[in-house]
Formats: structure tokens, sequence, C-alpha cells
């Protein structure tokens, strides 16, 4: 009886470890959950034993790269790793039963999976094929996958090149309410912030953190679960301020550096529309990099107000070259000139201007009196000529008198005219020492406003 005994327990033994073995591989525990058969249970229905039940969706990212920022466009091209997890009622085992498995992978379309997207994607997203998902015995169910996402951004360029852009990526449900489905994420903004800094890709734009907002949105009295990543990326400015800053500040500096160009050669003149043509360039430059938005960038209104000024000192340019041919062409200044610049305008500028007007005054007074005394000189000649008892060498004195009398009526006017066109002169140098200090401030105080702008 005792062996009999042995015996039997011993095949009861050997039946155990057989049953065991059998049901130690991953196929059984899909075959008993029923997911190798397609069932139509699990894939188009939501996994809960009491429909009053939401399910929770766990979701995280980890941002590895911002691939594109298209300023025109505004569209945020950035690459992250997307991880959702739930819970499926349907599918729970007991890992004792299966020689202790507690987790297998089964295939993606295999099962129900929450419907979660986008809201600011503008293109289906783009992602490597990952087949599987991690199923634990629990339930859970746990799915990783990269994905290119194609986003919109609002863009703040007011501070360009060294702006601060913010992006949102809102996850929620796109059919299934409030009452259904409730997005949670599994990381605060700390944790999302710091895993994506160690695995982001330097590139244009540097990573400043990642923000995790948990919200609802609600429309036509119904209400979705979504939860919003704010990321924060910063401009890299190197190459904008290699490219467009430093020729643009070189190309002011060249234009008020050649308003000390003398203007009688007329140099000056075509040296400011070489400089011009030259900033225009830069300026379609800018408008190619700026999107068409109501907030004009900072360096834009520099460039603009300095295009400005430079078109205004060409034309101070061009008037004063006006001025200096009528010099040569008309010998008195016109009085309202003489008050508002030789007085008004060269007083406030601290230039002194008495002695070219003392030059002038003295000059029109010496002509007066050359032309008086030639007069007269022509005059007495003429009637001594009449008399015909003179000798011939009297006659002759008295015409190299008058050929004398007429050499110092020449002599006079000649420096009439110079003082007339020092007069000129004076006035195109008081106007032109006006625009450049006119340049240099309004240059001065954008400047600092730029900078205070992209310092603060």
């Amino acid at each position: 009886m005792t062996r009999w005994l042995i015996f039997i327990l011993v095949n009861y033994v050997a039946l155990g470890l057989t049953d065991s073995q059998e049901t130690c591989s991953y196929w059984d525990v899909m075959n008993n959950l029923s997911i190798a058969d397609a069932n139509p249970r699990l894939m188009s229905v939501r996994p809960v034993t009491d429909w009053r039940e939401p399910s929770i969706v766990r979701i995280d990212i980890t941002l590895h790269a911002t691939l594109d920022l298209d300023e025109k466009l505004q569209i945020l091209t950035s690459l992250v790793k997307f991880q959702m997890s739930w819970k499926n009622q349907f599918l729970t085992w007991d890992p004792q039963s299966f020689c202790g498995i507690s987790k297998i992978s089964i295939p993606v379309d295999s099962v129900w999976k929450p419907d979660l997207f986008v809201s600011e994607m503008t293109e289906d997203p783009q992602s490597p094929t990952v087949p599987f998902m991690s199923l634990s015995s629990d339930g859970t169910i746990d799915q990783w996958k990269p994905v290119r996402i194609v986003s919109t951004c609002s863009l703040d360029i007011y501070k360009f090149p060294f702006d601060t852009q913010k992006c949102n990526l809102t996850f929620g449900p796109y059919v299934h309410t409030f009452q259904d489905i409730v997005v949670v994420p599994k990381s605060n903004s700390s944790a999302v912030t710091q895993a994506s800094q160690e695995n982001y890709a330097k590139s244009e734009w540097l990573l400043g953190k990642v923000d995790v907002l948990s919200n609802n949105i609600s429309i036509e009295e119904k209400e979705w679960s979504q939860v919003t990543y704010q990321i924060t990326i910063r401009r890299v400015p190197i190459l904008y301020v290699i490219n467009l800053i430093v020729p643009a500040s070189f190309l002011v500096l060249v234009d008020v550096a050649s308003m000390f160009i003398p203007m009688e050669g007329g140099e000056r003149l075509g040296f400011k529309i070489t400089v011009v043509l030259g900033f225009s360039v830069l300026l379609l430059i800018l408008n190619d990099l700026l999107p068409n938005s109501e907030d004009t960038p900072i360096l834009g209104v520099f460039c603009a107000v300095c295009l400005v000024i430079m078109v205004i000192s060409i034309v101070d340019s061009i008037f004063i070259s006006y001025m200096l041919h009528l010099s040569a062409v008309r010998l008195d200044v016109p009085q309202w000139l003489k008050i508002w610049v030789l007085k008004h305008l060269a007083f406030i500028l601290r230039i002194d201007t008495a002695e070219v007007s003392e030059n002038n005054a003295a000059g029109v007074r010496n002509t007066k009196k050359a032309t008086s005394v030639v007069g007269e000189a022509a005059d007495i000649q003429t009637r001594c000529l009449q008399k015909e008892h003179d000798s011939a060498e009297i006659k002759l004195l008295k015409k190299v008198l008058l050929e004398l009398l007429m050499i110092r009526r020449h002599m006079i006017m000649s420096k009439r005219e110079e003082a007339a066109k020092s007069e000129w002169n004076m006035v195109a140098f008081v106007l032109d020492i006006f625009i450049l200090i006119c340049y240099l401030l309004t240059v001065f105080i954008i400047l600092i406003t730029v900078v205070v702008v992209w310092a603060f």
C-alpha cells in the first residue's frame, strides 16, 4: 500500500510540473486573454467594467530636439518621446498561474487605445513604426514612441534676435469627454525639464524649461480633459549678430563718417547713395527672416529709423550742392537764410558767423566805392581826352591811370565774390553740422533703446 501511495504522489507531481511548463509562455497568456483572436470587445470598447467609471490616461513627453521654427509661417517642428499609459480592466491575470509572468508585449492594434491628439498640430504626426506595447498583469498598458510633431506657435519677435519663445503642445482626447477619459501628467514640470535637457540636441534654439499644466476645456456644455506642455526655447543669436547686426552697424558708422567728406567734389553724394543701397539689402534680408505680425521687432525699427536718417542726409547733401552752385551764379544770400541759418541756427550750434558777415559787408562797401571811383575816373578821362592841347605823354598817363582803376575794381569785385561764396559756404556748413548732430542724436537714442530692450 505504501508503494502505491508513493507512486501516485510521484505521478501527480510530474503531471503538475508538466502542466506548469506548458503554461510558461507568453502565447499562453495572450491566448488566455483572447488577445491573439482579434477580439472586437478588446479593440472597440472602452475597457471598463462600469461605464460610469472614467479611464485614467497618464502621459509624459521628453523633448529631444527643436528641428525647425518657421518664423514666416509660425510653425514649430519638434521631436519628442511620447509615453502613454492606461488600465484595461479586461486584460488582467495572476502571474502565479503563468510561471510568474507579470508583463508581456502585445501588438499595438490588438486592443483599445485612447484617442489623444495635439490641439496645435498642423500635420499628421510622423513617427517610426513601434508595433508593440507593454501589458502588465494588473491591466496597465504602456506605450512609448518617438513622434515628430508639426504645430503652430504664436511668436513674439519684439526682441529678435535675442528673443525667447513659448510654444504649447496640448494633448487631449478628440471624442471622449471628461466623463469618459481623464488625462493626467505622469511627471511634474521639473522632472520633464530635467529629462528633456539631458536628451536635448543643441541647435539654433536652446531649451529653457518645460511647464506641465492640467486643464479642462468646455465646448457646447461638454468638457474635455487636457494636459498642456509649455516649451520655452531661446534663440542662439550669434548667426544674426554676425550676418545682420554687425554689417548694419558698420554701414551706419560709415554713413556718419561720410558727413565729413567735402561737398565741393561731389563724392559724398555718390558714396551715401552706395551706403543706402547696401543698407536696403540688409533690410530685405531682415524682411525674409521675420513673420508677418503686428509686433514689429525693435531691430526693424532701428534699421528703419537709420534708413530714414540716411535718406534725409542724402537730401541734405543735394541741398548743399545746390547752394554751392548758387554761390557761383547768385552773390547775395537770401535774407531769410541769413536770419534763420546764420543767425538763429548758428547761435544754437555755437558757430561763429560774425567774421563772414563782416567780410561780406565790407566787400559790398568796397564794391560800391570802387564802382563810384572808376565811374568818376572814367568821366575825368573822357573830359581830359576831349582836350586837344594835351600832349601825347599826358594822354598816355591818363590811359594808364584808367587801366589801373579798372584793375583795382576787378580785384575788389573778385574779393566780393569770394566773400559772397564764403557766406554761402557758411550757410551750407551750418546746415551740414545741424544734420550731423541730428543724425548722431537719433542713432544714439535708438541704439540705447535697442540695447535696453534686448537686455531686459
